[in-house]
């Protein structure tokens, strides 16, 4: 296909698509402070392993959407704050729009720690109201069900996923620390400590357990320091290596099949069975 993206395809390009097949792929992002990343580098790392993944089962993207629930984060002013309540309605009805167009697979995707709280809720309550199963892939969960090991290089495939989307020249050098960025990981750490809400954390899913905020906006993230281009090529390089190596560990092509038997199996043996008395619309 001429791209992968749904927004750069024209309308008879999406029409002769959903003539042969019904996957769409739809990254979840955050704009939020990170360290010596741009603000959107969850937002682009989902982007480009959706890219990715949507290449090796023949799905679309529905990219840009950037602005989502952040966490802790919010102490950062760049952060833009998203409800979790609000961004699981405006999902949803990006969610509906997609059935009714005809795409019946759906895979969502993100890279955000905190993103479980707006899109598993969505994903579920979608399932009860329209009786279609669609995905929710979390990337951390998702590399450890492969056996990928992602904490090794999560900063290098963060890098290279702006290389995939050709976006690599937003990626700055030789950003000094300062109150946004710190590279002293004992300096995070003694941040992080400052908070009393992270030795309850334990008790959930990450930012699930409870409310709070980061000390200040360098404890979320310490980022490599980059000072050549040369330097962010080979970082960018490793990057796009390992998020192929992670779609390949994950097999797509089994995983879109394995949602398209859920669907059937939903339609042809839960609904006759007990469809009477299931949660939805009636």
């Amino acid at each position: 296909m001429r791209t992968r993206f749904l927004s750069k395809l024209t309308n008879g390009e999406v029409e002769d698509y959903l003539n042969r097949n019904d996957i769409i792929f739809v990254p979840v992002g955050v704009t939020e402070t990170h360290g010596a990343l741009p603000l959107d580098s969850e937002t682009v790392l989902a982007e480009a392993i959706a890219v990715k993944m949507a290449e090796e089962s023949d799905g679309l993207v529905l990219h840009n959407l950037p602005y989502f629930f952040p966490g802790g984060t919010i102490v950062g002013r760049g952060t833009v704050q998203m409800s979790i309540k609000d961004g699981m309605a405006y999902l949803d009805k990006i969610a509906k729009s997609l059935l009714n167009q005809g795409f019946r697979r759906q895979v969502y995707i993100t890279s955000h720690g905190p993103a479980h709280m707006t899109v598993s809720g969505m994903v579920r309550d979608f399932f009860d109201e329209t009786k279609v199963p669609i995905l929710y892939m979390d990337v951390l969960k998702a590399a450890e069900a492969a056996n990928f090991k992602l904490m090794n290089s999560f900063h290098e495939m963060t890098i290279g996923a702006y290389k995939v989307l050709g976006r690599l020249e937003d990626v700055p050098l030789n950003v000094t620390e300062s109150h946004s960025v710190t590279y002293n990981v004992q300096h995070m750490f003694a941040g992080m400590n400052k908070n009393p809400g992270n030795l309850l954390g334990k008790y959930a899913y990450q930012s699930g357990a409870v409310g709070s905020y980061f000390n200040e906006p360098s404890d979320h993230m310490v980022t490599p320091l980059l000072t050549t281009l040369e330097e962010r090529e080979v970082f960018a390089g490793r990057g796009v290596q390992a998020i192929n190596e992670l779609v390949q560990a994950l097999d797509m092509p089994a995983i879109v099949e394995t949602l398209r038997q859920v669907d059937v199996y939903t339609k042809e043996t839960i609904l006759p069975k007990y469809g009477a008395y299931l949660p939805g619309e009636k």
